[in-house]
């Protein structure tokens, strides 16, 4: 830390924080009993300078500090008094790019219709294609920033955002495109994944190996070439892509030196250590899993510290399409697999940009603690983005993320439901 060399305008001090949760962090992403681990001081401070943590500590010893005593007139301070300060949350699922909600599919669900009848119906997300293809790029640009700002103002600083409702090579290119574009006028921190395997088109209906070929030899290529996106994603599930098109689209990626990720057993259960020799970030939804699966998961963490898979969870599905059924977190964790939480921010199953909606539905749904939400949430996020090195935690030499929330307790970020109660938002050292 070279105080001495930094300007103190660029400082930023937060003090008598009733709860302070660090989650400091591990070799890896937390795991079983790591999970419920949040660092927590009480009536902590935290000093940040040039946009980076500093200094972590309690409130006394920070005080007395002899730069920062030195330099406080210059400082600007936020008093946290009551209050609860953690890091921003980072949300590792999104499909941001959109135009329109689906409205006819929300009516035909509560009529009854299953997810998939409703697709067959010509619903689903092939109906958000149309919008997509035909939209300009600014006019994209702009829904993508409505979600990012509402994401940011409940306590959101890092987003992983997905293309996939383009289909197309130039309307997928357009969709990242948008997304780098957004990301340039929001104060927080995008990681952009290519989904172009998100559905068979239906001009390619019948034919999904034809259309694989597409996303294979001339999506990723132009993605990567350009440096439009980090990952590639596919959805891996009946109606979706088969394990054969994943396992080509997943070596197609990492040739150009993109990670990869995967929807898998949201419907019906997917062959997961089929693709872990692909080193995919995170694995989400997850719903169906059997206990090779899990032993897979776990095992793979086990073998490669620094580049586990995360199993990254996103019950705001489950609960907007009335499944009933949610993913089996309790059992996940408890076999020490490393699971995140997401919002799965889209406009056909799951119309939220609220990471606290998110850990109400994880707690009661699913039956995580509150700590344990709150670290699938923030670090086990940053894990599932490959960001752990800077996002997640609150320690010195990481990005100063944080969420100020008007609690005094925690355990009130999950239990007030659908509530707001993010006081402040505070991105690379700067209150947004």
């Amino acid at each position: 830390m070279r105080l001495r060399a930094s300007k103190p305008s660029t400082a930023l001090f937060l003090f008598n924080i009733r709860q302070l949760l660090t989650l400091r962090s591990s070799t890896g992403p937390r795991r079983g009993r790591e999970l419920s681990d949040l660092g927590l001081i009480e009536d902590g401070a935290v000093l940040c300078l040039g946009g980076r943590i500093v200094s972590v500590g309690n409130t006394k010893d920070a005080l007395c500090d002899s730069w920062v005593k030195r330099n406080r007139k210059q400082i600007r301070e936020i008093d946290c008094t009551g209050k609860v300060v953690l890091p921003g949350f980072v949300d590792a699922h999104t499909h941001p790019v959109f135009t329109a909600p689906r409205l006819v599919d929300f009516e035909q669900r509560i009529a009854g219709a299953t997810y998939e009848q409703i697709a067959e119906a010509g619903g689903g997300i092939r109906s958000s294609v149309e919008g997509v293809r035909k939209v300009t790029r600014a006019a994209l640009v702009q829904h993508v920033l409505t979600g990012f700002r509402a994401m940011v103002a409940q306590g959101t600083t890092t987003v992983e955002a997905k293309s996939g409702y383009g289909l197309s090579l130039d309307a997928e290119l357009k969709s990242l495109e948008a997304i780098a574009d957004a990301a340039r006028q929001w104060p927080g921190t995008v990681v952009s994944t290519l989904l172009g395997a998100h559905v068979v088109p239906r001009e390619y209906e019948g034919r999904e190996s034809m259309y694989v070929r597409i996303v294979c030899q001339e999506m990723i290529p132009r993605a990567a070439e350009r440096k439009l996106a980090s990952f590639v994603d596919v959805f891996c599930d009946r109606g979706a892509f088969t394990l054969a098109s994943t396992e080509q689209v997943f070596l197609a990626a990492r040739e150009r030196g993109l990670g990869v990720r995967a929807h898998v057993g949201q419907f019906t259960r997917s062959e997961i250590a089929a693709l872990l020799k692909y080193d995919p970030a995170s694995l989400d939804h997850v719903d169906h899993i059997d206990e090779d699966d899990i032993a897979a998961l776990a095992g793979q963490s086990a073998i490669s510290p620094a580049h586990q898979t995360v199993a990254t969870l996103v019950p705001g599905a489950n609960y907007f399409l009335g499944l009933g059924r949610f993913p089996d977190a309790r059992r996940l964790i408890d076999s020490g697999v490393p699971v995140a939480l997401a919002t799965d921010y889209n406009p056909g199953t799951s119309p939220t940009t609220s990471m606290p909606f998110v850990l109400s539905l994880a707690c009661t749904q699913m039956k995580m603690t509150p700590a344990e939400a709150v670290a699938a949430a923030t670090i086990n996020g940053a894990h599932a983005l490959r960001l752990a090195d800077c996002k997640g935690s609150i320690e010195p030499g990481k990005d100063a993320d944080l969420v100020i929330f008007d609690v005094a307790d925690y355990r009130e970020i999950s239990y007030w439901m659908a509530g707001n109660r993010c006081h402040a938002v505070i991105v690379k050292g700067a209150e947004t």
